[in-house]
């Protein structure tokens, strides 16, 4: 049979009959018990399957070459008896003729550098008293996070984290630290504490490609973007890397003492694209895991070379169970989404789904970056602010536009935002509040207003309402209504996002101040208005924040910001309104993320 190309893979996996035959919905990996292990890998396209066993994670002689039984649904299997726990493996897989070597995608540990899988009893990686560590109990007013690299946490002699834990995991879980050991300037954990963090959310921990883990840290850098397994923490943050099982002990003691401090553990994940095309997934199952151009070429909507095929039904499958995996066996209290528009919404809502359905899920943070790295063949209903309808009510979706308008440009020190005084700024705070209110459920109000997606902020086109008949509420002031500048904005917006009350008052109800939900129907008669240019670092009030992704939303990732802002001080009352209004108009996923 001659071999199939690029372009022919991609019409054989995009084909409903393939998925009827090759779905497989049970177990994956290795499935490890005292007396025997079975290993299972998802290769339909296989010709032949090996694997070959390791008494050592690098290096080291051969233990034996096996092969593998082909069952349902393209499921390989081989039963290993006796005791496996530290067994080293890795499979070879024949497809096109051509047998590659590859660890497998469903691995919990690994050894160094991840290039060969490992068979692992998890209970012997629970830390002492780890089957009582649970998730803190934290409000959503209370959900201030703080991002941070492992790495950067501590890596500082200064830190006062005793040397061999500088950059690991182990330095989360050492107390009292103070800045060069002064005993006044509080560091690591007790910094955390002092600070009332609440969410700690790490920078990639899951295994990646592009730091040598036999080698020391210090003088390498990456920030974690680069994924290998998915399922294994990174062992150039653990003190051993050689052992398997040492990372996933010290990054379970890391979570423990986090959750001990009353912090929650938000895990950065980069499921989109992987460190390179040669992989345990592309090398397992060729270009079924990643998206790919009419061509054959993979896709590169990532920037990375490749991007996660999340719409075929066994790569969402492995999102989904990857996610699960470390909410359970790490305790992992959130998951934020590196690139989210490269996910189709249906992942993402099924991701929401299988976490709600654990015990406490409901709990668990879900929120991402949505939009893209590039140009990408996923053309189905992005995970992205356009298609926010669409998702999950409790996904949270970050805007660092938003955030540089409340504290300022993340790449620009000399941009500055509402906390620093910025003149106007409360403008743009109020068109970010109309475009993330635009839910689909709120009911009209007045007939003659806009609802968000139709708002323009100043500096962008702005329409202006051409009365007709029809019920205007007395008093309501949403119909031809213009701040300086020209854009409009409703009522709801305008009061407490300015503190020296450029805006109207609320509508007054039972002596008491109500603000009223935004407008849905369609609005006829528009106008358009001149252009006028907007500033640079405006926030898109409608073409941005609430609809498509340009102009800001794609070309300004954000790696070292953060997603949240913990308002202090003049900023505090500024976002008041802002987040009466979210709590008003049910947009918990708004207020929390603000």
């Amino acid at each position: 049979m001659a071999a199939k190309t690029p372009a022919q893979w991609k019409t054989l996996f995009e084909n409903v009959p393939f998925h009827r035959e090759n779905y497989y919905t049970g177990p994956l990996g290795p499935d490890y018990a005292p007396g025997g292990t079975c290993l299972r890998l998802w290769a339909p396209t296989a010709e032949a399957v090996t694997v070959t066993l390791y008494h050592k994670g690098d290096g080291g002689a051969v233990l034996g070459t096996e092969p593998l039984v082909r069952g349902a649904h393209g499921v390989w299997s081989i039963w290993l008896p006796g005791e496996q726990h530290g067994r080293y493996y890795t499979f070879a897989v024949t497809v096109n003729g051509i047998t590659r070597e590859t660890g497998d995608p469903y691995a919990r540990a690994v050894g160094v550098n991840g290039v060969r899988s490992m068979i692992v009893d998890l209970a012997r990686t629970a830390p002492s008293g780890w089957e009582r560590d649970v998730r803190p109990n934290i409000p959503p007013a209370q959900r201030a996070v703080w991002e941070v690299s492992v790495r950067d946490f501590s890596q500082d002699a200064a830190s006062g984290v005793r040397p061999a834990w500088r950059g690991k995991y182990m330095a989360f879980t050492q107390q009292g630290t103070t800045l060069h050991g002064d005993g006044i300037h509080p560091t690591c954990l007790n910094y955390l504490k002092r600070l009332g963090v609440k969410y700690v959310q790490l920078m990639p921990i899951f295994d990646f490609g592009s730091v040598d883990e036999a080698k020391p840290l210090l003088r390498q850098y990456n920030w974690g973007y680069d994924p290998t397994n998915f399922n294994v923490p990174e062992g150039s943050y653990s003190t051993d890397p050689t052992r398997g099982e040492v990372r996933i002990r010290e990054c379970r003691e890391m979570i423990a003492a986090l959750h001990a401090a009353g912090i929650g553990v938000v895990m950065d994940v980069v499921y989109n694209h992987t460190y390179r095309t040669e992989n345990p997934l592309n090398n397992t199952v060729p270009y079924y895991f990643f998206r790919q151009n009419p061509d054959g070429s993979f896709s590169n909507g990532g920037g990375c070379g490749n991007e996660f095929a999340s719409e075929r039904p066994m790569a969402r499958r492995y999102l989904i169970d990857s996610i699960l995996y470390w909410a359970k066996e790490y305790h992992i209290d959130g998951f934020r989404f590196d690139l989210m528009g490269l996910y189709d919404a249906e992942s993402i809502n099924a991701v929401r789904a299988a976490l709600d359905s654990l015990p406490g899920g409901r709990d668990i943070l879900l929120y991402g970056e949505p939009w893209q790295g590039g140009a990408s063949q996923l053309h189905r209903y992005e995970a992205n602010k356009a298609n926010l309808a669409m998702l999950n009510e409790r996904v949270g979706i970050f805007c660092d536009d938003t955030r540089d308008a409340i504290k300022g440009g993340c790449f620009d020190a000399r941009e500055p935002g509402y906390v620093e005084g910025k003149p106007g700024s409360f403008w743009d705070i109020g068109a970010a509040v109309a475009a993330w209110s635009a839910a689909p459920r709120a009911q009209p109000d007045c007939e003659l207003c806009f609802r968000p997606r139709q708002l323009y902020p100043v500096g962008q086109a702005a329409l202006r309402p051409v009365r007709k008949a029809g019920v205007h509420r007395p008093g309501h002031r949403g119909a031809g209504t213009e701040p300086a500048g020209g854009g409009h904005l409703p009522d709801q917006l305008r009061p407490a996002l300015h503190a020296g009350g450029r805006g109207v008052r609320p509508h007054q109800k039972g002596g008491r101040e109500q603000l009223p939900l935004l407008s849905r129907p369609e609005p006829s008669g528009l106008e358009p208005r001149r252009e006028v240019p907007r500033p640079r670092g405006l926030l898109p009030g409608a073409s941005c924040a609430a609809g498509s992704l340009s102009p800001l939303g794609q070309h300004r990732p954000s790696r070292p910001g953060g997603f949240a802002v913990l308002c202090t001080g003049a900023a505090a009352g500024g976002l008041d309104a802002a987040r009466r209004l979210g709590r008003q108009r049910g947009v918990e996923r708004f207020v929390r993320l603000l």
